[in-house]
């Protein structure tokens, strides 16, 4: 895995996206003066600020969190305070998601706001060393903060989308009109997609964190292999649950039923783990197929098979 790569494509992504963003406001100026976008600025602006506010609240409640302290659960304090320390952040709040599926989530208002949480599920799947690599994985998303990130970008579809919705049903029907709904249309539609890949490297990026935090980056792997496994044997009304926030998952519980059928053949022992053996075997056969690598454009979270791969490539 290329960490430098990976920052490389980030950076392009997150420029393109205000790239884009200016260009739809120079246009709107130009046709209809300095007043419009002003008034779309100030109101995409007033969204950043009350998302970046209630977002913690929203996942809390969203996702039935509880946060324990040290004399409930000492050894998984212990794990976040050595993952934070090495990670050179304060230690986060640590809670409990009182969901069935098997995953992990970070979020917060900064890094010294940061808290960091595992499903019942996960608990009741993983051993100890695949928790503490998840958590690695989490810890990394707080020290780049990457909800921060996530707060802002996500605000930039929503004006587009707003700029579309006012333009479509304004009383003025001029032409320049239409042209603003469809270039705001499709600004939505590209932003969208921008996001979803500014995500997908996010992802990346923590894996790596979380492999340099543990040295043991086929912990990770394996964890991925674990929660893959179990949640493509929940039933579809549960994972469908947590639709609405599995951007903020480790994985992504919705291809989890389709990603099981090429991680299981890593599993080489069938024991439902995978060891450093067999994640570097799985890694030198396995390759997602086009449709796949096309299917993932749409996608919060790259493809299991690819993360695995990066991973085994980490000395």
């Amino acid at each position: 895995m290329n960490v430098l790569s990976l920052y490389a494509r980030l950076s392009i992504a997150i420029a393109l996206m205000f790239a884009v963003i200016y260009a739809l406001i120079a246009m709107i100026a130009y046709i209809f003066g300095i007043v419009s976008p002003i008034i779309y600025a100030l109101i995409a602006f007033l969204v950043i600020i009350i998302q970046y506010a209630i977002s913690p609240k929203i996942v809390e409640v969203m996702m039935r969190v509880k946060y324990i302290d040290e004399h409930e659960m000492p050894w998984l304090h212990e794990i976040v305070e050595k993952l934070a320390m090495k990670a050179g952040i304060k230690k986060p709040r640590i809670g409990i998601s009182n969901i069935s599926i098997p995953n992990a989530f970070a979020f917060g208002r900064s890094v010294k706001d940061g808290r960091v949480c595992v499903t019942k599920g996960l608990l009741n799947i993983l051993n100890r060393e695949e928790i503490e690599a998840v958590l690695g994985h989490e810890i990394s998303h707080i020290k780049h903060r990457d909800m921060i990130l996530l707060t802002i970008f996500s605000a930039i579809p929503l004006m587009s989308y707003y700029i579309f919705w006012t333009s479509l049903w304004s009383r003025d029907r001029r032409n320049n009109r239409a042209i603003v709904a469809v270039v705001a249309f499709l600004t939505y539609i590209l932003t969208n997609i921008i996001l979803l890949y500014i995500n997908r490297i996010r992802e990346y990026y923590a894996d790596y964190g979380s492999a340099m935090l543990t040295e043991k980056p086929h912990n990770l792997a394996s964890a991925l292999y674990r929660i893959t496994l179990a949640t493509s044997r929940l039933p579809a009304a549960k994972i469908k649950e947590a639709e609405g926030m599995k951007a903020f998952f480790a994985t992504d519980p919705s291809k989890a039923r389709r990603d099981i059928v090429e991680l299981s053949k890593a599993d080489l022992n069938m024991d439902g783990h995978l060891d450093e053996y067999e994640v570097k075997k799985f890694a030198s056969v396995a390759r997602p197929t086009v449709t796949e690598k096309i299917m993932e454009i749409f996608s919060s979270h790259p493809n299991v098979v690819d993360r695995i791969r990066k991973l085994a490539e980490i000395k």
